[in-house]
């Protein structure tokens, strides 16, 4: 699987730690920035593969677990440090559960929004990524 863990420069002060993403932080442009929040601990986010979107996930705040699949391979990864995003290239299926109380997730993606280059049906999805 081609998604991979990216940390993210972190500047440690007595005062408070800094976080910062500069233009080679990540390996594509940022086109759109959003975060989901209040997100409840029985439901979940995601449910889609992006055609075109790149995407970095960042739990700016408590935890959340985010469940993968290429196509082959299904992976569940625990993201709770905001020094520390995962990379979603693009044709992978994404969910997100297990949101701990107060929990912030940062997302930076590489398109405007377009509902057009969203599957979001997961039997679609396998289709697309037969020989």
């Amino acid at each position: 699987m081609k998604a991979k863990l990216i940390n993210i420069t972190k500047i440690e002060d007595s005062r408070g730690n800094l976080a910062v993403i500069e233009k080679d932080s990540i390996p594509f442009k940022i086109k759109r920035v959003y975060y989901l929040y209040d997100v409840p601990s029985n439901a979940y986010r995601g449910g889609h593969a992006n055609k075109k979107q790149e995407s970095l996930l960042i739990a700016l705040s408590g935890s959340f677990e985010v469940v993968m699949d290429d196509g082959t391979e299904r992976i569940r990864i625990m993201l709770n440090k905001p020094n520390v995003g995962l990379y979603i290239p693009t044709g992978i299926w994404r969910e997100m559960e297990n949101f701990s109380s107060g929990s912030v997730c940062l997302v930076l993606a590489s398109t405007n929004y377009d509902e057009q280059e969203y599957i979001r049906d997961y039997n679609l999805f396998k289709l697309s990524k037969q020989p």
